[in-house]
């Protein structure tokens, strides 16, 4: 199991959701989005189908009929219908990735001091591979 700190700074979000949806979808996986926040959810829903024509990335709420045929699924709680193997916690709230193969936690500011007390957290997680990302520029570098 591996879980991703991703640290932002210049890019929302739903930015950085995208991003990493691309790259899993690409890889032919799965993907559940948790987030809490029913407006959030909506925001980053709509900058997944307007990644373009080629390149939209389809996705529906897990209450919506459906749910279980959604490559990329956006609930509050973490119960991926849509079989998921990766899960992304946009709101910068870690819960329990029991199932997944890999989990991404998304902080930004206002929720760093939670960021870091679920990294230390897991110092002792028997296998569990942690790492850590942030923006240098635009790029998106691992620094731990």
């Amino acid at each position: 199991m591996k879980v991703d700190f991703w640290q932002l700074s210049r890019d929302p979000v739903e930015k950085t959701v995208a991003l990493i949806a691309q790259r899993v979808i690409g890889s032919g996986e799965k993907l559940l989005v948790v987030s809490a926040h029913a407006a959030q959810r909506e925001v980053i829903s709509r900058q997944l189908w307007k990644a373009g024509p080629e390149s939209f990335l389809a996705n529906g709420e897990a209450s919506a009929p459906g749910a279980a045929q959604q490559p990329i699924l956006l609930s509050e709680t973490v119960d991926a219908a849509n079989s998921a193997s990766h899960v992304i916690y946009a709101d910068g709230e870690y819960r329990d990735p029991a199932g997944f193969a890999r989990a991404f936690l998304l902080f930004d500011e206002e929720t760093k001091q939670a960021a870091r007390g679920t990294w230390k957290s897991l110092d002792e997680a028997e296998g569990l591979e942690r790492a850590f990302f942030r923006q240098d520029g635009g790029k998106w570098i691992k620094v731990a």
